[in-house]
């Protein structure tokens, strides 16, 4: 018998299986009171205190699914401490700062966030699951401020279609696939309908938090709107249940492409073997580890977030120590607006006229000779 089985039994005796399976029923009785919680969970005092203080921004909510891969005993547990709030969240350290990616200097128009050239965010709501103590939008997630109303969407679409220089459209959030499957049609099929937008994406972690959300019905409505790639967030080994196994089967048999994007976090898969597990997992899972973000400056996070060389090591120990599929780029996201800039381990040991040497997995040094070609004209093909 799982553990999920056997949580579900303890916890809510009078559920079936079936109302247990169901994704609606999951969000109606979340983990959102330090009352119902507690009933879960021995909580640690620091953990208490942080419950029944006043909060200014992110939220308390776990679905009961994902409440039962959580250790109700070990206050280190990973996943346990990427949703129970702490006191370390309360203090505001150096750097630190509610937008740190600048997104609202960014929204030309309410629900869209315009960075990059050809592509924009859209915010399709503000409700999640579950809410990640380090979320990078724990200023508007979750306060209703962003209500997946038609009429709010009608801004946002519009912006689009008036910029034929957009041609990718990120939907996030909150969580776009906490969304009825109407809303999500209705909005999938207005985006497929714009000429110039090309490639739809879309940003969720219900897949780790709640794949009972994933049906049949939802993979079909999702497919139709290909091109269309969906980004999911899996943090940890431990979240690579059964349940999340289906649910991601079910979205590639569908033909949707599926992308992992982790957060680096201290304490929770800072290490090469946890983040070599992880990735590896994935890959079986058939999602493609994407993204290692190091973890956004959000007010209240310093205790999450690790050093840039703690990044490099974990990229540099999983380069050449596994398939290369499992190793994801390692990206920091500037400050203030700046983009996603790459980060890797610098594998040139020295250059010379005409040679690099390099150094690979076991630290051997190799000697490349590079070609003629010096400058840009060189290396353009004729006409």
């Amino acid at each position: 018998m799982s553990e999920t089985i056997q949580f579900r039994r303890r916890h809510f005796p009078g559920v079936s299986a079936r109302e247990w399976n169901d994704w609606k029923w999951q969000l109606r009785n979340r983990l959102d009171t330090p009352q119902r919680l507690s009933r879960i969970l021995d909580l640690t005092a620091p953990e208490r205190d942080a419950l029944t203080r006043p909060r200014r921004t992110l939220p308390l909510a776990i679905t009961p699914y994902y409440a039962s891969l959580i250790d109700p005993h070990d206050s280190t547990d990973p996943l346990r401490r990427t949703m129970i709030p702490t006191v370390s969240e309360l203090t505001r350290t150096d750097g630190e700062c509610d937008d740190p990616l600048g997104e609202d200097a960014h929204s030309p128009v309410e629900g869209i966030v315009h960075t990059y050239p050809d592509k924009v965010l859209f915010l399709a709501t503000d409700f999640c699951a579950t809410y990640c103590r380090y979320c990078t939008r724990s200023r508007v997630v979750g306060g209703g401020e962003l209500p997946p109303a038609e009429s709010r969407w009608e801004t946002g679409l519009r912006y689009i279609e008036q910029h034929a220089e957009i041609r990718d459209v990120l939907i996030s959030g909150g969580d776009p696939l906490t969304l009825a499957d109407s809303k999500l049609d209705w909005l999938l099929s207005r985006l497929r309908a714009i000429p110039h937008v090309q490639i739809i994406r879309m940003g969720t972690k219900i897949p780790a938090v709640l794949p009972q959300r994933i049906t049949p019905a939802l993979a079909k409505i999702l497919s139709r709107c290909k091109p269309f790639w969906l980004s999911v967030h899996f943090t940890h080994p431990h979240e690579l249940t059964r349940e999340a196994g289906t649910a991601c089967a079910r979205l590639a048999d569908a033909g949707i492409p599926l992308m992992n994007q982790t957060v680096l976090l201290a304490g929770v898969n800072a290490t090469i073997a946890t983040m070599l597990e992880l990735n590896q997992g994935l890959l079986r899972f058939r999602v493609k580890p994407y993204y290692l973000h190091q973890c956004d400056a959000v007010t209240g996070t310093s205790h999450f977030r690790t050093t840039i060389e703690t990044g490099l090591r974990i990229i540099d120990g999983l380069h050449g120590h596994t398939t290369g599929y499992a190793v994801p780029m390692y990206m920091l996201d500037a400050p203030g607006g700046g983009g996603k800039i790459p980060l890797s381990p610098d594998y040139i040991v020295s250059r010379q006229s005409g040679t690099v040497t390099v150094r690979n997995r076991e630290g051997k040094h190799y000697t490349y000779h590079e070609g003629t070609a010096r400058s840009p004209s060189d290396l353009a093909p004729s006409v």
